[in-house]
């Protein structure tokens, strides 16, 4: 299979779809790999480190769109990329559909067959493409509201640790899955007075043991979750509802409640965000302020740490594309149901039922798009 790695043209998007390793495996199992020029120069790797893994060097990405059987990229295309997708080309990237109306159409229209990593799922429906990010991304979430915490960003002033004879400052993490998790571990880290929210009792069960009395617990309700986020100088959202988009739990209302200079970093904007006034930001202007209250709503958090993204991302991508690309898609989904679960849309039909209900289309059930 020919397989194309373009640059990530989203804004400081430093991460690459395919290292010089997983180049290098790909090329191994007799494929051909295409990586635009100074793909990978964002985590260090030069055109140099491609050519000695095996893989050719394309200037631009108009070839890599029109040739290449499987396009591998790190986030969704860019309205600039989609115009160049074609029917019966394979795209293997993160898609986040489900809050992306116009991104969707244009997929629809490609025709092309469009895999997204974070509807892959593993034994237990975890989600195992976007674990690491997740990761990466909770952990980040603390660094990014200890800094918009700072007066001179905006925020109350608050040393998230305190220091001897004051408070440390106070975080509510609302749920409690990868992101919350990494969230509180940073945040208990750091000294802060730590809260987190979630509905499941096994989850909050399962927190409990793990922290004892480092971070406090508590079941998510509308009470309960008005409450902590009065009192909370800084909130982290990291629910998910795979696939679909995120519930809008902290309301405009809330913020009234808040303090001012607290700090919202909303990690689901990606899903379209779980604070009813977020809207997705950049690296370049990563916060805004709505009554008081300045929220960092930066929609691709991961591309900060890009070497650490990348590699964490390839360690569980490229053998699932070893897979797709040795045994062809509909092969490797019928021998994968986990990887099924990835198929978002094909041949100009929406396959992924959250997605489908969403944005309201008729869903094409996989049996039928893994017939012929």
């Amino acid at each position: 299979m020919l397989i194309g790695c373009p640059r990530e043209i989203k804004n400081q998007e430093y991460r690459v779809g395919l290292t010089p390793e997983s180049a290098k495996e790909l090329v191994k199992h007799g494929h051909a790999v295409w990586i635009e020029s100074g793909a990978g120069l964002g985590i260090g790797a030069t055109d140099e480190h491609y050519l000695a893994a095996g893989a050719t060097i394309v200037c631009g990405p108009e070839r890599i769109f029109a040739e290449c059987e499987m396009v591998v990229k790190v986030k969704e295309p860019q309205p600039d990329e989609r115009a160049q997708l074609r029917s019966g080309q394979i795209l293997y990237t993160y898609l986040h559909l489900a809050p992306d109306p116009e991104q969707t159409a244009d997929l629809v229209k490609s025709g092309v067959t469009a895999i997204a990593y974070e509807t892959v799922t593993g034994p237990g429906g975890t989600l195992p493409l976007l674990k690491p990010m997740s990761q990466v991304a909770g952990r980040m979430s603390i660094q990014a509201g200890a800094t918009a915490l700072e007066k001179a960003h905006g925020g109350r002033g608050v040393l998230l640790g305190g220091v001897p004879g004051v408070l440390p400052g106070t975080v509510a993490v609302i749920g409690g899955g990868v992101v919350g998790f990494n969230a509180a571990q940073m945040a208990v880290g750091l000294g802060a007075d730590v809260t987190i929210l979630d509905r499941d009792p096994e989850v909050l069960e399962r927190l409990g043991i793990h922290f004892e009395s480092r971070a406090k617990t508590r079941f998510s309700n509308q009470a309960n979750l008005a409450e902590m986020v009065s009192k909370a100088d800084l909130v982290i959202g990291a629910v998910l509802v795979p696939g679909a988009a995120a519930p809008k739990l902290v309301t405009r209302e809330m913020l009234g409640e808040m303090k001012t200079g607290s700090v919202l970093v909303d990690v689901a904007i990606d899903q379209g965000g779980c604070f009813e006034s977020s809207h997705p930001t950049t690296h370049d202007n990563p916060t805004f302020v709505v009554d008081g209250v300045v929220h960092y709503c930066v929609a691709n958090m991961p591309g900060a740490v890009a070497r650490t993204s990348t590699y964490a991302l390839n360690n569980v991508t490229l053998p699932r594309a070893l897979r797709i690309a040795d045994l062809g898609w509909k092969d490797a989904m019928r021998a994968d149901p986990h990887l099924a679960n990835g198929l978002n849309v094909h041949a100009g039909r929406v396959t992924y039922a959250a997605v489908a209900s969403e944005l309201g289309y008729e869903v094409l059930p996989l049996e039928e798009a893994l017939k012929g």
